[in-house]
């Protein structure tokens, strides 16, 4: 007895199929890039959204986006379809309890008359499916991982909607800021046609000069026009995100007066594999197949299922619990498969090739995540750089046109090259405004390259 107690206890213990161990993944040393991005150590990953995007207007529609965008509670309500499917999972594992009661009348003919009895019945019953090969701990352990991804999916939205509503932020301050360009522009293109039209009058300049400044205006008008377009599309962009109707927008700080991170630290390659949702969810995934497999392969063992009642039967109601009344019952099944037509053999192999399939997703993942954080420290160091020879170039133009505006007051030049001068230096402003904007989205990319700072999920048994 004690052998077949210690073999019971063995059998409940074990579960068919492999146990799940983290494929060995090739980490970089350093990310191409890092040197010149910023020092090892703290990477700006791990900072909150407050440390990353100061204004605190964009801190508000962050946290406005975050509690009503439909994205985000979708991904919220997929996090509780797989509680509640984990729940059902696990459920398997314990045994079914249920309790009846039963009252019935009849009647029937008999040797002298009718005979008309009573029946009463109450039973309580057990089932329950031992689980000697895993079948059930293998398909609890798959529900789990997909919790899991569903945990780090919902901070995979997060992430992505952060960006998205920080980078859609800052491409409407860009385009207030060419807004602000261009009408600067046109007051001082209109003033300049002015002064020409007061020239012509005087001789001192021909209608030429007066048609080339009217051109000035015209663009610098025209552009106001389509900047205007672009700037209500994108609140209405921003609006979406925020779940609300078309509508204004607030802002915060202009964008000159946005803080550009000068050093964007990216910390160490092998923490990526912990903050980025995306590997995250690949990895819990993986899990599951893995843990499918173990599911497969006990199909093929025989099912043991035991089943109890015990209950009382009596036909007067008075009697129903009195000792003669009892009745029980113990049953004990083992089901085996013989024949199935080659059906667990290709559930197995099945699941199996799903387990390949998510395992190489893992680790194309990982790649592609390496890829996104080398790319996106480039961009920053690129962009920072073309910012700077953007600001020098535009420094230049402005001095040009100073210049050339002073040779045609002096009769040394022909308004032509007033127009060049002019028309130069509001490509360099506008393109500025450009550069500015993208070394911001370089410092989101980044932000979101490396996983988002946010915390991660905590595993649930």
């Amino acid at each position: 007895m004690r052998w077949a107690s210690l073999l019971l206890l063995f059998l409940a213990g074990c579960a068919t199929g492999p146990d799940y161990r983290r494929p060995h993944v090739e980490v970089p040393p350093a990310y191409r890039g890092a040197a010149e991005a910023g020092a090892p150590g703290e990477s700006i990953g791990d900072a909150s959204p407050e440390q990353v995007f100061p204004d605190p207007t964009l801190q508000s529609l962050l946290h406005e986006a975050l509690t009503r965008n439909r994205d985000v509670l979708v991904a919220a309500t997929r996090i509780e379809e797989a509680e509640a499917q984990l729940g059902i999972t696990r459920a398997d594992q314990l045994p079914t309890l249920a309790v009846g009661a039963s009252a019935e009348r009849s009647r029937a003919p008999g040797p002298r008359g009718l005979i008309i009895g009573n029946t009463y019945q109450g039973t309580a019953s057990a089932t329950w499916a031992l689980d000697f090969w895993g079948r059930y701990r293998r398909a609890t352990e798959a529900a789990r991982a997909d919790l899991l991804a569903s945990e780090w999916n919902r901070r995979a939205v997060v992430t992505t909607l952060v960006a998205n509503v920080a980078s859609g932020y800052y491409q409407l301050l860009e385009l207030d800021l060419e807004l602000e360009i261009a009408q600067r522009t046109l007051a001082s293109d209109q003033q300049s046609l002015e002064l020409t039209q007061l020239r012509e009058r005087q001789g001192a300049a021909s209608m030429l000069d007066v048609r080339q400044a009217e051109q000035l205006v015209y663009s610098a008008s025209q552009t106001m026009v389509d900047v205007e377009r672009r700037r209500e599309q994108q609140e209405d962009a921003l609006s979406a995100l925020l779940a609300r109707n078309p509508g204004p927008i607030a802002r915060g700080w202009r964008l000159t007066e946005q803080p550009r991170e000068t050093l964007i630290p990216p910390g160490a390659p092998s923490s990526l594999l912990e903050n980025r949702p995306d590997i995250q969810v690949q990895e819990a995934r993986l899990v599951a197949a893995n843990a499918d497999i173990g599911v497969a392969r006990a199909a093929y063992f025989p099912a043991i299922t035991l089943t109890g009642s015990a209950g009382t039967q009596s036909s007067a109601l008075a009697d129903l619990f009195k000792g003669p009344s009892a009745v029980w019952s113990f049953v004990g099944s083992l089901t085996q498969p013989i024949f199935d037509g080659g059906r667990l053999r290709s559930g197995i192999k099945l699941a199996e090739a799903q387990k390949k399939e998510q395992l190489l997703t893992y680790q194309q993942t990982i790649q592609l995540a390496f890829r996104d954080v080398s790319g996106a420290l480039v961009a920053y160091r690129r962009d920072r750089e073309f910012r700077e020879h953007q600001e020098r170039l535009t420094s230049s133009a402005r001095e040009a046109q100073a210049l050339a505006e002073q040779r045609y007051a002096g009769g040394a030049t022909s308004y032509l090259e007033v127009l060049d001068a002019d028309t130069r230096t509001f490509s360099a402003e506008i393109g500025l405004a450009q550069a500015r904007l993208n070394e911001l989205l370089t410092v989101v990319q980044v932000y979101e390259a490396l996983g988002g700072g946010w915390q991660a999920p905590e595993g649930r048994g």
